[in-house]
């Protein structure tokens, strides 16, 4: 039976432990880790802000270049879906737009993070058997080199008014686009992955727990060695309907000219994906 455990980033076997749990899971949880949890805490405070307030429909995202916000009216639709998620996000990059008063803190943490994901991706690598090493058109870490693609989405999930349309959740089941996914433990419960049973696990949601798991071009690049995970944001019940929920994914991505496989480059993986999603 899959069961979820957290690995200690600072244990001498940290990194075949975290690969090992990749490879058998499609995702990883790391306690012990650098990612600093005042930077998340505040991050997650002043955003909730931004969320509740009315100055967000001044940063309305660009169709072009996907940066901004995103309101819950053009929420994506989960591949296979037909009905819309129930969340409204941001979508931050270094040279995209962003509110001056987040801008220090949301930048701090894009870098921060962003280091952390290139060390995990070099434990992949560095695990990674032979023959999978031998597919990758160049090392895993050099695909990120200089990438202007890595996504930081600060997601908000408002509270549930109870007239929601039948059959939507908070976010219907899904596998991410991306090399690798990066998520601190968001500030309430939701998080599910299926397990190769097939049944749906509880990500550990303590504060300090980062939870990271693989995504769709890394599984294209390894040829299915290293698995995409489907996940999935389920609905709170009782009380709880009423609390937000704020996330903080960060989606590692590759330089668009990036050859994953015969099939895919990075990029045109990625316009075949937004496509599905209706977000292009």
């Amino acid at each position: 039976m899959t069961t979820l455990t957290a690995i200690d980033y600072r244990a001498d076997d940290a990194r075949q432990q975290f690969v090992e749990s990749l490879r058998e899971t499609g995702f990883g949880v790391l306690k012990n880790h650098p990612i600093r949890q005042e930077l998340v805490t505040s991050i997650y405070q002043n955003w909730q802000t931004f969320f509740d307030g009315d100055t967000k429909q001044d940063f309305l995202f660009n169709k072009g270049t996907q940066d901004g916000f995103f309101p819950a009216s053009v929420s994506e639709v989960a591949k296979d879906h037909k009905v819309k998620d129930i969340k409204e996000y941001y979508h931050y990059y270094p040279w995209g737009q962003c509110p001056d008063e987040l801008h220090a803190e949301i930048s701090e943490y894009y870098r921060e993070a962003n280091s952390l994901a290139g060390e995990l991706l070099s434990w992949i690598e560095a695990f990674s058997p032979g023959e999978i090493a031998a597919g990758y058109s160049q090392p895993l870490t050099s695909m990120i080199e200089g990438s202007q693609s890595t996504l930081l989405r600060v997601l908000h999930y408002p509270p549930l008014q109870g007239d929601e349309e039948a059959d939507a959740i908070r976010a219907a089941a899904h596998e991410d686009i991306n090399l690798i996914t990066i998520l601190p433990a968001a500030n309430e419960p939701g998080l599910q992955v299926k397990s190769k049973e097939g049944s749906w696990l509880d990500v550990p949601c303590e504060f300090g727990n980062l939870i990271i798991n693989i995504g769709d071009m890394l599984q294209e690049a390894s040829g299915h060695y290293f698995p995409s995970t489907t996940h999935r944001v389920i609905n709170p019940e009782g009380a709880n309907m009423q609390r937000s929920r704020i996330s903080l994914p960060l989606f590692l991505h590759p330089k668009p000219e990036v050859v994953l496989s015969e099939r895919y480059t990075a990029d045109s993986y990625l316009t075949e994906r937004l496509k599905e999603l209706g977000v292009i």
